[in-house]
């Protein structure tokens, strides 16, 4: 779901190959939709449900595992999007992840390293409505993405936004670009790569326009921007545009694409761009791939794993008390939630991996800086969405229960929350624990805690504070929490 177009793209997988099944595509232009103040407008809205509600009659059949549907920059950008999505899930049928420009960054070129291999140090660029991704990779390993915030939508509704052409909005534009792009000019300097690719929309628009008008082969080169940008200057105002290859909707959007284009070309001397094959709805099925791959096997790992594993190691978690609490939490989820599906129990350890992560700011509210790491900072392979569901798992791990209320609501959420807790507790000596020692049992919203009576009298200052769990969940919570010895 990008700021200019939707696309929905079914693919199958067979040995390592990739053949496209079906593609639908929709300018929905959901990125033109916000309006000064950050909000969606309601008639962006409108166009982007009208199109969800299209593609899932497409989806229809398939199962919730094998579908994976991601928003981009608007959505990061929008103060509304929770509003937005709260209305598209049951529209489309689907779960909707907002990525992070990086997550969307590392999925292009997944999307373009295995549709298009190379062994040669690449840059792939991706010009999308609201935001430019730039990639450094070698094979299939990025060694370093980025985004920016700025794209082909933005900048032509900013600076061509009358429909005029004139040379003065080229340069502003150009400007505009360059300020943005401008912290990338070393780690991104030609010295880096050897070829250099474009994916996606923009790339593949002027790329077509340049090869219908037999000005290049299809490659991009500043001459045939240079070319290009005169067109435009000639035509003086949108309408008039009329270039062998150019879409209708395309055109209100390419003097934007081609300000970025050439500001790319510039100053980073690119003097040819290839168009790509692959982009991020391919990196996306990759992904999706990959965590059905691990799904099947009963210690399967994506790379999800491998961002959690960096986490605790970067803020020097500690790795030994971190299990203690996954073990207890994951042997009483089980007997409360033994249908939870996969993620939800991945969540959950998770949660438990990385519960601590806000120690390394302050031992006082840690709970609540783990819970701002979790909710910003890069995670390969976690969508934004997913950080933040764990952000308010982690935020939940102590005191009050109010300050998640708005997420207690949703019922597997809330099981997470009491067996996290209740984890942490068993687990606050930060000794050897029995995860067998407490069991808990579900009835309706109501769980019951076996506390056996030995164990009670070894261990009153865990039954103390388990005493106040049991009065923070009668307190504020959507479910209840009883002691039985």
């Amino acid at each position: 779901m990008g700021s200019n177009s939707f696309r929905l793209e079914i693919g199958q997988l067979h040995q390592g190959r990739y053949r496209r099944i079906d593609y639908l595509k929709e300018t929905v232009r959901l990125g033109g939709g916000l309006d000064d103040k950050g909000l969606l407008t309601e008639e962006a809205i409108a166009r982007g449900l009208e199109c969800l509600s299209r593609f899932a009659k497409r989806l229809q059949g398939f199962l919730p595992s094998q579908v994976r549907a991601v928003a981009t920059q608007t959505l990061r950008e929008a103060r509304n999007r929770d509003a937005f999505l709260a209305r598209a899930r049951p529209v489309l049928g689907q779960p909707i992840e907002v990525i992070s420009g990086r997550e969307e960054a590392r999925l292009i070129y997944a999307g373009v390293a295995r549709l298009q291999p190379s062994e040669r140090p690449r840059l792939v660029v991706d010009i999308g409505g609201r935001s430019t991704e730039m990639i450094l990779g070698r094979s299939r390993i990025p060694k370093r993405a980025e985004s920016f915030q700025v794209g082909s939508v933005s900048l032509s509704m900013k600076y061509f936004g009358d429909g005029r052409f004139t040379e003065a909005a080229f340069r502003a534009a150009q400007v505009a670009a360059g300020a943005e792009l401008e912290e990338a000019l070393e780690p991104f300097a030609s010295s880096h790569w050897s070829e250099a690719l474009g994916s996606s929309g923009t790339v593949g628009a002027v790329s077509q326009l340049l090869s219908a008008s037999h000005v290049t082969d299809g490659r991009i080169t500043p001459p045939g921007l240079r070319w290009l940008m005169e067109q435009c200057l000639q035509a003086g105002r949108v309408e008039r545009l009329s270039l062998p290859g150019l879409k209708d909707d395309r055109r209100a959007v390419i003097a934007g694409g081609l300000a970025i284009l050439y500001t790319l070309a510039m100053h980073f001397g690119i003097q040819e761009l290839w168009p790509a094959r692959g982009a991020l709805r391919q990196g996306v099925i990759f992904d999706l791939d990959e965590r059905l791959e691990a799904a099947h096997h009963a210690d399967g790992h994506d790379i999800r794993d491998a961002s959690v594993h960096e986490l605790q190691r970067r803020f020097i978690v500690d790795v030994e008390h971190a299990e203690r609490v996954r073990t207890v939490a994951e042997s009483l989820h089980e007997r409360v939630r033994p249908r939870a599906d996969r993620e939800a129990r991945r969540e959950l350890q998770w949660a438990c991996a990385l519960h601590e992560v806000g120690m390394m700011v302050s031992h006082h509210d840690h709970h609540r800086h783990s819970a701002y790491v979790l909710g910003h900072v890069d995670a390969p392979g976690f969508s934004q969405s997913q950080q933040r569901r764990l952000a308010e798992l982690v935020l939940a791990q102590r005191g009050g229960l109010r300050k998640v209320e708005a997420s207690l609501v949703q019922e597997e959420f809330a099981w997470q929350v009491m067996c996290l807790r209740i984890a942490i507790i068993a687990c606050h000596a930060r000794g050897q624990v029995d995860p067998q020692a407490l069991a808990l049992r579900r009835s309706g919203s109501v769980a019951a805690l076996s506390v056996p009576g030995q164990w009670a009298d070894t261990h009153p200052r865990t039954l103390h504070l388990l005493n106040e769990e049991v009065a923070a969940w009668e307190r504020g919570g959507p479910l209840q929490l009883e002691l039985r010895a």
